[in-house]
């Protein structure tokens, strides 16, 4: 079985909020990360973007394609994204489940697809992000966990 490690966990506690970038969190069914705007279910709705996760290696690519690979100015957290993963390809099926860690699993719903705020991040980024799930991967959250910096991830399903 293919693993990874979590590289990176961040949060914004409302819309076009600061990013806050964390070693650890909890992140639940309840409240997705906590503290983070997007995760709380609301009453009769079936989550769909509780937790969203980019590939390290994606936004790596995505960068080098704009040529500017390295550049500290563009750290990963500026695509808005939960968790950062590295050293494993995340499923682009709905349906597929992400283990982080002892405990959480998060159930695949959709790509992430990048908005048009990623073109004042840096221009160019939203069309260097679209190909190939790039932007990241959606998903909400089935088992309760807590999670830090260096977990192992798996796909389990």
């Amino acid at each position: 079985m293919a693993t990874g490690r979590l590289a990176g966990i961040a949060r914004h506690d409302r819309p076009r909020g600061p990013i806050e970038t964390l070693d650890h969190v909890a992140v639940t069914a309840a409240a997705g990360v906590q503290g983070d705007f997007r995760g709380a279910v609301r009453p009769g709705k079936l989550p769909r973007r509780q937790v969203s996760l980019i590939e390290a290696e994606s936004w790596n690519a995505a960068l080098a394609e704009l040529d500017r690979a390295g550049d500290a100015d563009l750290p990963w957290w500026k695509r808005r994204a939960n968790l950062l993963t590295q050293g494993i390809r995340l499923p682009r099926t709905p349906g597929a489940v992400i283990a982080i860690g002892a405990d959480l699993r998060i159930e695949v719903t959709t790509e992430c697809d990048p908005c048009s705020r990623m073109e004042t991040v840096a221009p160019g980024l939203k069309a260097v992000l679209t190909p190939d799930w790039r932007g990241g991967v959606l998903g909400r959250v089935i088992a309760d966990g807590e999670i830090a910096l260096g977990d192992e991830i798996r796909i389990v399903e």
